[in-house]
């Protein structure tokens, strides 16, 4: 299947690898030998499942993700040109000095490319996101930003992440190059992205405040949606003291389809999230192999519609309106 990032990156796979978890921690603490060998070994078992594509942050365990990944381009600098990398910019972590917030101001957004092109081992990044909407972001500074990037060789493509299709708007109108992704928390679990969209018109849906429209703008723009979350943070494939009955019913119903498809439950939720015409590409965020090589077995299933619905229906906890 053609993904709408293949019209920019024609060899991105469909699924991602997130590196949130590489680097030993959320801590100061130097990288060891333990973390370098945990980080090689998941990259390596992402590229033999043939997923190329990484997705980073500047703060992921504060910089160390970055870092470590670096180090495994230095050791296989030949790899690079088999792998494409993004990363994320814009929040600044808090500290005993000052609070956490957001800063897509142009300094900022080139600062942080620099620094992640250091930690990374890389002349470029194949794709820079905004990580969060910064209420105090100029578009024409970003597009600046943005132009100066790009005529340096240090980025090729662009996008942004947890934004709502007037914020993409905004953005554009400012660029003379296309945000090609939108990254957000997608997931079997987190399925608000559908019920605004089902709930239209319905008091039911007063409470939905992901964006009405921003899935069915971006398949409009094609601007490839990436999921974040998309294994639904493991819930679905053991059983939880404080799970909820909707919670319940969905994991046995997983672990159903999962004998039924001859599959594994990984691969069940990941089908449900790649069943939706708009072509989400999902972001998956383990740091075990054997849980990477469960996942991509989704690559192989096409849900029927009444299994879809099904999982959404057990998901949601309640009948369709």
């Amino acid at each position: 299947m053609t993904l709408p990032i293949n019209h920019t990156l024609p060899g991105a796979s469909r699924l991602v690898l997130g590196c949130m978890a590489l680097g030993g921690g959320w801590n100061t603490t130097p990288l060891t030998q333990q973390d370098e060998q945990q980080a090689f070994a998941l990259i390596e078992a992402a590229l033999d499942c043939g997923i190329n594509l990484f997705d980073h942050a500047d703060i992921y365990t504060f910089g160390k993700a970055e870092a470590v990944f670096g180090r495994y381009l230095q050791a296989f600098p030949a790899q690079r040109q088999h792998l494409l990398l993004q990363s994320k910019c814009g929040i600044k972590l808090g500290n005993a000095h000052q609070p956490g917030h957001y800063d897509l101001s142009k300094i900022a957004i080139l600062a942080a490319v620099e620094q992640s092109l250091e930690r990374l081992n890389t002349d470029y990044l194949d794709l820079l996101l905004l990580h969060r909407p910064d209420p105090l972001m100029e578009p024409d500074e970003i597009a600046a930003a943005f132009e100066q990037l790009q005529q340096q060789g240090k980025v090729r493509h662009f996008g942004v992440s947890n934004m709502g299709w007037p914020q993409l708007q905004l953005l554009q109108r400012s660029l003379t190059v296309p945000l090609v992704v939108n990254q957000l928390e997608m997931s079997l679990y987190r399925h608000h992205w559908l019920e605004e969209s089902l709930l239209t018109g319905m008091p039911e849906g007063a409470g939905c405040h992901f964006g009405y429209g921003t899935v069915e703008y971006c398949q409009r723009e094609q601007i490839q949606l990436q999921s974040w979350g998309s294994l639904a943070q493991g819930r679905y494939f053991s059983a939880r003291a404080d799970e909820t009955a909707a919670e319940q019913a969905t994991r046995q119903l997983v672990a159903k389809l999962a004998a039924e498809y001859q599959s594994t439950p990984e691969a069940i939720v990941l089908a449900w999230l790649l069943r939706h015409p708009a072509r989400i590409q999902p972001v998956l965020g383990t740091s075990q192999p054997a849980r990477l090589a469960a996942a991509v077995r989704a690559e192989q299933l096409d849900l029927s519609r009444l299994h879809w619905y099904q999982l959404y229906i057990a998901a949601r906890g309640g009948a369709l309106p």
